[in-house]
Order: structure tokens, then C-alpha cells, then sequence
């Protein structure tokens, strides 16, 4: 059987246990990890390895491959358009009069941009909402990246019937497919554009489909207040009211959550996706991670669109969580570096609903991992092996992505995509739209 055998490493598994192995060794057969161990304890030469690939890791580190929980990738098109805005009128006064205007065709190439931006940055898994979600999937297919997908619906606009009935056709068109590394759900924007008449429709959806709700939630201060002006309740109430939780559901952002809320999500077991760097941008506020943690919430990590942050880069999102939330608090331990790896990485995935595959390196689950170079000044001395990846390391430390058992990105090489093409690509279609 083919496969890949990396020697040499640090592993850095992120299981229950938080193990890290020195100088070992992560064995791939086909697209799943067959074993951990001990430099050596595979042989090469034996008859079961005589296709595996081997790579030598000395003075790097194995990881599982990062999950991005929230993100808009065709948005990587936006990049630098419309900054420095509060997040109603960046929405209602650039970013939706641009989007109106986007084909099939821009989205395709502004998602291939972040797939190329994600791989390189060691992101192996991303969580999507937005439309034309047709080539956004085409675009998860052959770059070979994994990716939660779904049609993001508006009901406060013209059109709300026609964008469920295509979220409906996409989830039951692509869930499972690319070998399964595509998962779909059905995508709310928010209980403000989304109001619950139309969120019954939603639900009504993903149960049919058998699968989950992604909703941005609680984003921003004057969001929680209209809803407590209109229906009583903040939007965790509503939707916890109207049963929207007793679906698999992941949150983005929550960032403005009462002491009952946070009860709430720990009971439903919802999935959030933290988002520091968009919502400092956008002046959104500074969620209760440390809260929702010690609530045994599952929270991951999310970069949002590359309009609102700008970039695609969870390396960076693991040190912003990390500090903010020392700083915000008061407290140096509020958010460590061992829980902010964990949400780029198990929490992420148990988030998404897939940490029975993904998110630690473990037999038995799907070779999604990144190997990321050591040896440099910047992660000399390296005293802590997780201190160094969470507050010195950068994108471009990331050498190898491997998804699904497949090299992706061998030395900073894509082995899926034309680099220069993508750029070029999504370059002249972003002109396009700007004008």
C-alpha cells in the first residue's frame, strides 16, 4: 500500500493527553495514520512499506493540520477593499453592493486564492459560508484541501425561497464528496437577517439532509440589543427557543454572551468559532473564550473573510487569542498556549462535528498533517516546543501539508495548484468586480 513514513520529528499529537513524542515517527497508509511511535519502529524495507514515501524531519514538528472553523474564502477578492469600517456599514455600504455583482466564475477564483493562502499557512480544513458554494466545492476539489461547505441565505432580501432550495440541491449534490473530505451544511447568516418564521424553513432543511446549521451569532453589541428589543431574548435565547440547537450547529463569533448564555451552548453542545483578529477589526468586541472553556464549550478557531481580517493565517489567530485574552482579563493564564493550539487544531474539529477524523494525530483517523520547520532563530532555544508554535512561529514556517494522505505542499512547493496562475487568476477577477 503507498503511503508516507515521517521520521525524525517532534510529534506534537494534541491527544487527551497532550503527548508530545521526541525524535518519532508518523506512519500513513493510504489516507489514514497507521501508526505513532519512536523513531525506527517502521522499516522501510518491508513489504507493506515498499511504496511509502519517506521523509526525513529531523529538527521539525508534526502537527495535526490546522482547522480554520469560519471563514468566506471567495472574500479573498475583497482583500484591502473596504477597512478601517464599523461592521453594519462595511456590510451595507461595500461588501454587499460588491458581492451583488460577483459571478460564479469570481468565486471560483477567489476561493482558489484562499485554498492556496490556507495550504501554505498549514490550514487543512476550512468552514465556509457564502454562495455559488458550487465552485467553492469545485475549488476544495482540486486544490485536495477539506472543507465544511455551506450556501449562506439571507431572508431579508428578494430571493430568500430560490437561495434554500439551492443550499437544499448543493448539501445533497456534495456532502461526502471529494472522498469525503467535503461536508456541507445548511447557512443562516444571523438571527437579524434570518428571522425565526424563515429559520424554521432552515431546520426543517437540515432535517431532511442530516446535517448541521452554521450561523453567525451574538456578533456585535447592537445585534444582541435589537434582539432583546424585539423578541425579549438575546439571539442564544431565540434560537435555543425555537429548537435551533438541537441541531449540530457552529456559531461564529458569540462574542457578547450573558453568563446564560454561555450555560446555553454548553448544554446544546454548540460549536463556536472564535474570530479574534476580524472582530478587533471591525471593533466587535472580545469573546468570553476563557468563559466558554472552562464551561467545556467546543470552540475553534476562525480567521473570518480575508476582507475583514485580511488575511487566512490561523498561526496568527492562535497568538491573537492568546494575548487578547491575557490582556482583556487581566489575567496571564486566561487563554494559554496549549488552549490555543487546541482550538486551531481538536477543538476546531470537534466544532465542526469532525473530531472522530481529524484534529490530533492518532491511528485510526484521516492523515491530515503538517510538518513545520524548526530550525529557525526565531524558534531557537526551544525550551517549549507549544510556546514557540503558538507565540513565535509564522505561516511560513509550515514545509509540508499533507490532507487525506496526500502531499499537497512539499516544501513550501504546492504540489495541487499553480501558485502564480491563482494569483494571476484571481487577480484579474477581482478587478473585474471592484471596477
Amino acid at each position: 500500500m503507498s503511503g508516507i513514513l515521517i521520521r525524525g520529528a517532534t510529534i506534537v499529537t494534541m491527544n487527551s493527553r497532550d503527548e508530545v513524542i521526541r525524535d518519532g515517527e508518523v506512519l500513513v497508509l493510504g489516507n489514514t495514520i497507521a501508526g505513532i511511535g519512536p523513531k525506527g519502529r517502521w522499516s522501510q524495507g518491508s513489504q507493506e512499506l515498499e511504496d511509502v514515501e519517506v521523509i526525513e524531519a529531523h529538527g521539525k514538528a508534526v502537527l495535526p493540520g490546522l482547522v480554520n472553523t469560519h471563514c468566506h474564502a471567495a472574500m479573498a477578492l475583497f482583500r484591502g477593499y473596504a477597512d478601517d469600517m464599523p461592521l453594519q456599514d462595511w456590510l451595507a455600504h461595500k461588501i454587499w453592493p460588491l458581492e451583488r455583482r460577483l459571478s460564479a466564475q469570481d468565486v471560483y477564483w477567489g476561493s482558489l486564492l484562499a485554498c492556496v493562502e490556507m495550504i501554505k499557512g498549514g490550514i487543512t480544513t476550512f468552514a465556509d459560508m457564502y454562495f455559488f458554494m458550487d465552485e467553492v466545492a469545485r475549488a476544495v476539489e482540486e486544490s485536495g484541501i477539506r472543507a465544511s461547505l455551506s450556501r449562506g441565505l439571507i431572508a431579508t432580501i428578494p430571493g430568500a425561497g430560490r437561495s434554500l432550495r439551492e443550499a437544499k440541491e448543493f448539501c445533497a449534490g456534495w456532502h461526502g464528496k471529494a472522498n469525503g473530505r467535503i461536508t456541507t451544511m445548511v447557512g443562516p447568516h444571523a438571527p437579524y437577517t434570518c428571522p425565526p418564521s424563515f429559520l424554521e424553513k432552515v431546520m426543517d432543511a437540515a432535517r431532511e439532509l442530516k446535517v448541521g446549521i452554521h450561523i453567525h451569532l451574538s456578533e456585535t453589541r447592537g445585534e444582541v440589543e435589537k434582539s432583546l428589543e424585539e423578541h425579549g431574548k438575546s439571539p442564544v435565547r431565540l434560537l435555543d427557543e425555537i429548537g435551533l440547537f438541537e441541531f449540530p450547529v457552529l456559531a461564529a463569533h458569540c462574542v457578547h454572551l450573558s453568563d446564560e448564555d454561555l450555560e446555553v451552548l454548553a448544554e446544546k453542545k454548540v460549536g463556536v468559532a472564535h474570530n479574534p483578529g476580524s472582530n478587533l477589526k471591525l471593533a466587535s468586541g472580545v469573546a468570553p473564550i476563557s468563559k466558554m472553556l472552562v464551561k467545556g464549550v467546543k470552540v475553534g478557531l476562525g480567521t473570518d473573510g480575508a476582507a475583514s481580517n485580511n488575511n487566512l493565517d490561523l498561526i496568527e489567530e492562535m497568538r491573537l487569542s492568546a494575548l487578547i485574552h491575557k490582556g482583556f482579563s487581566g489575567d496571564p493564564t486566561a487563554c494559554t498556549a496549549k488552549a490555543a493550539l487546541g482550538m486551531a487544531t481538536r477543538g476546531g474539529a470537534e466544532a465542526l462535528g469532525l473530531g472522530g477524523e481529524i484534529g490530533t494525530i492518532e491511528e485510526g483517523k484521516r492523515a491530515d498533517l503538517i510538518i513545520v520547520d524548526l530550525d529557525k532563530p526565531h524558534l531557537h532555544p526551544q525550551h517549549d516546543i507549544i510556546s514557540n508554535l503558538v507565540y513565535s512561529a509564522r505561516a511560513d514556517d509550515v514545509l509540508t501539508t499533507i490532507i487525506d494522505g496526500k502531499i499537497v505542499m512539499k516544501d513550501r512547493a504546492l504540489v495541487t495548484l499553480d501558485e502564480k496562475e491563482v494569483m494571476e487568476g484571481a487577480d484579474k477577477r477581482a478587478k473585474r468586480v471592484v471596477g
